[in-house]
Formats: C-alpha cells, structure tokens, sequence
C-alpha cells in the first residue's frame, strides 16, 4: 500500500511541457530536470563573412558600377568610352604608385605589429605581475580603439623630424601610418597568441613539468610549436582586414591610391562622373589581392581546426 501511495504522489507531480519519448502525455516526476548544456557558438570572422558571401552579393555591390553608365549617358558631358579612356591613362599611375604602396604599408605594419604582439601575447601568459599586468592593458587599450583616432594621434605626437648627432632625420607621413597601423595589430595579434597558448591542454604542462623541463623550456619546445600552425588563420584574417584599411591613410596626405586617385580626377578638372570609375578601380583591385586571401583562411582553418 505503501508503495502503491507513493507511486501515485510521483505521477501527481507534473512538469510543464515535459514529454517523455514514446508516451504521449506529459511526464511526471518530483525529481529535478536538468537539460542539456548548449555551448555558445562563436560568431563568424571577417574572412568567413567575406568567403561565404551568396552570389548575388556581388551584384547588389556592383549595381552602381552597372547603372553608372545610364547616368552617364543621362548627363551628357561625359560619354561611358570617355571615362574610361580618361581612366585608362592614370591606370599605370595608380597601381604602381598607389596600390603597391597600399601594400607596402600593409607588410611592414603587419611584420611591426606581429613581431610585437607576439611578445604582448607572451607577456600576457607570464607568470610576472609586473610583466601581464602592463601587457594585458596595452592590449585592451589598442586592440578596444578606433584605429583612425589612433592614426590622428600618431600623427600629432611623432615629431616631423628628430636631430640625431647634428643630423637632421625627418620621419615621412608613411611611417607614422604604419607605426599608427601597427598598434591595433599588434593588440589583437597578442590575443590570437595568449588564445593559443591558452588553448592547449593544461596536461601537456604537467608532463613536461614531471620531465624536468622548465617553464621557458616547455614554452618554446612544447607549446609554441602548436600553436603556429593555429594562429596562421586569424593571422592571415588581421592582414587582409589591414589592407583593407590602409585607405585610411589618405587621411593622413600619404600618397597612396585613395589619394592619388583624388589628384588624378582634380588634374581631368573634377568631373563628378570620373567618381565611379576611379573609385571602383580602387575596389576591385582591393578585393582582388584580399578575396584569395579569404579563401585560404577557411581552407587553413578547416585543415587545423582543433577536433574536440
């Protein structure tokens, strides 16, 4: 009797919206339910959000490229055959003086700003207060920034040129950029390095603890050496995203293609239908160098991702 009373004060107990499978009321228990832990999905990275555009896409971005002509025609003081002959003239001018130098910039801020944030990242995983404390805020302070106030205030504190020895040096406009660009680079690569190291198994530290090794040693033989081939993708990441923003540069008067597509339309006497097509050079040549750069992170990514 006893049992059969409380068998029938459980099924008494009911859950809200319980099913059990297989029966097709609802479930009755006075134990807790515990459901399943979701785990949060990381959001998609700019390289994976530029690769995994739909086709369409590219038509939406190009329709005023498509539709300029009919406003050309429409205005008619420029024919489309005359704009584009008066674009191709500055076409050699503007690639070789202009993109390559986009690239230029782009290496020499990412060699600064890897070279750099590889040792912020190293210093954030320090065992050394006086050494993690420091790096861990000049890593929040640049990698949490707009990168065009930090250009503004490269460019305001560096000095236009330094006397070293009687010698006068003056500092160009273009290094301040990449000294400018450099910084938030090397804020977030110092994340993809502290993650990196953080992202291999704690065992892996006490068994070279137990060998004997030291803390330097198991850092640079052990660990180090697994995590490149995992902070080659988000690396390649920043580098396309830095050559995306070097336009930004412009702001600066360094002479790069934004800049100097600006010059070449103020020598044709401004014409505004000249907009489009210098403008849209710029931006195919940009995603022409970055777009293979994308493709190659998420081939990257998937071949090292961290099976769990």
């Amino acid at each position: 009797m006893a049992a059969r009373r409380t068998r029938h004060a459980i099924a008494g107990a009911q859950i809200p919206g319980a099913q059990i499978p297989g029966i097709g009321r609802a479930a009755t228990t006075d134990l807790p339910v515990l459901k399943p832990l979701s785990r949060p999905v990381a959001g998609p990275t700019a390289t994976q959000w530029l690769a995994n555009l739909p086709w369409w896409t590219v038509l939406v971005l190009m329709a005023p490229i498509l539709l300029w002509p009919f406003y050309v025609q429409a205005a008619g003081k420029f024919t489309v055959m005359t704009a584009f002959g008066t674009l191709g003239k500055w076409v050699p001018f503007l690639f070789m003086s202009g993109f390559l130098f986009n690239i230029l910039i782009s290496m020499f801020a990412m060699l600064f700003g890897t070279l750099a944030g590889a040792a912020l990242g190293l210093g954030q995983v320090s065992k050394l207060t006086v050494i993690n404390r420091p790096s861990w805020f000049f890593t929040q302070l640049f990698r949490n920034s707009p990168w065009l106030v930090i250009l503004f205030i490269v460019l305001l504190a560096l000095p236009f040129e330094i006397v070293i020895f009687g010698y006068i040096i003056s500092i160009p406009d273009w290094m301040k950029a990449v000294f400018g660009l450099s910084l938030p680079i090397m804020a977030n690569i110092s994340e993809i390095v502290r993650g990196a190291v953080q992202s291999v198994p704690t065992a892996q530290w006490e068994a070279s603890e137990s060998l004997a090794f030291t803390r330097r040693q198991t850092m640079w033989r052990i660990i180090l050496p697994q995590c490149f081939k995992r902070m080659i993708p988000p690396w390649m990441n920043w580098y396309a995203i830095l050559t995306m923003a070097t336009p930004l540069c412009s702001l600066l008067g360094v002479e790069e293609i934004i800049t100097l597509s600006r010059q070449a339309m103020e020598a044709e006497n401004n014409h505004p239908e000249l907009l489009v097509p210098f403008y849209s050079f710029a931006l195919v040549l940009f995603f022409i160098y970055c777009y293979p750069i994308a493709r190659i992170t998420i081939a990257l990514e998937r071949r090292y991702a961290v099976k769990l």
